[in-house]
């Protein structure tokens, strides 16, 4: 049996000229012609084709594939396990270089995507890259985390800006009531207190108490976050703290 040119090119999606020029180079010459000279390919010329097409896809030159096909020594099993092998070689790299790219992606998506001078700019010498590593061993697997990611890579350096500007706002309103000598389950506190709990959850999670207190014994447990408070006032985060529980409560009795 035998094929034309237009059916070789159409069975190998190649186009009929890459037919015609790799007859010309002797590549793949025809095993057979029509009386009125029109090319006629066998089973056998269509194996040499796929050997063909197989090393090209691996980045062969043509002068190389010749040689190879040529070569007395080898089988068609040599050259298939040969391709095989780079075959194989290949999708490990290309397997690594997706997982290479996906993490890229993902690093992007779910950092703060700014760079080290605008994060300068917008909260000075306090870096939240520090943090993540600690964040994401502590509540990784969790949803309010995912979202906060989620959160995160959207924002701009104004809307970074705008997001400290408010936490500073609470942050000192809330040592104007340490200074004044207000006790942390004071109205005025708790108030503060719960709107600092509904500032993060507009912003970054779904924040609700239970959440919120364990986030204010970080404030005391982890030295970094605790020198954070204590950098705005000595004994804001055992105040910041305190506040947040006295909130808790105040929710739970209200419930």
């Amino acid at each position: 049996m035998s094929h034309s040119v237009g059916q070789v090119a159409g069975i190998a999606r190649i186009t009929v000229r890459t037919l015609h020029h790799y007859d010309e180079i002797g590549l793949l010459v025809p095993s057979a012609r029509t009386t009125a000279g029109h090319r006629r390919y066998t089973d056998a010329d269509l194996d040499r084709l796929q050997q063909i097409l197989f090393y090209r896809e691996l980045g062969f030159p043509l002068e190389e594939i010749a040689v190879l096909l040529d070569d007395p020594a080898a089988d068609p099993v040599s050259h298939l396990r040969r391709q095989h092998h780079l075959l194989t070689a290949r999708i490990d790299r290309l397997t690594e270089m997706a997982a290479a790219v996906e993490r890229a992606m993902e690093a992007r998506r779910m950092g703060i995507n700014l760079t080290p001078e605008e994060k300068f700019e917008v909260f000075g010498d306090f870096d939240p890259d520090e943090y993540a590593e600690e964040a994401e061993r502590r509540w990784g697997d969790s949803e309010q985390y995912r979202e906060a990611q989620r959160r995160a890579a959207t924002y701009s350096k104004e809307d970074w800006k705008a997001l400290k500007r408010e936490m500073d706002e609470i942050h000192g309103a809330v040592a104007d009531r340490l200074a004044a000598g207000d006790p942390p389950d004071a109205p005025a506190v708790t108030a503060l207190a719960e709107r600092h709990r509904l500032f993060i959850s507009r912003f970054s999670y779904e924040c609700d108490h239970q959440m919120h207190r364990r986030l204010g014994e970080m404030y005391i447990q982890d030295e970094r976050f605790t020198a954070t408070y204590e950098a705005i006032r000595p004994g804001l985060a055992q105040y910041m703290r305190d506040a947040i529980v006295a909130n808790a409560a105040r929710a739970a009795d209200a419930g």
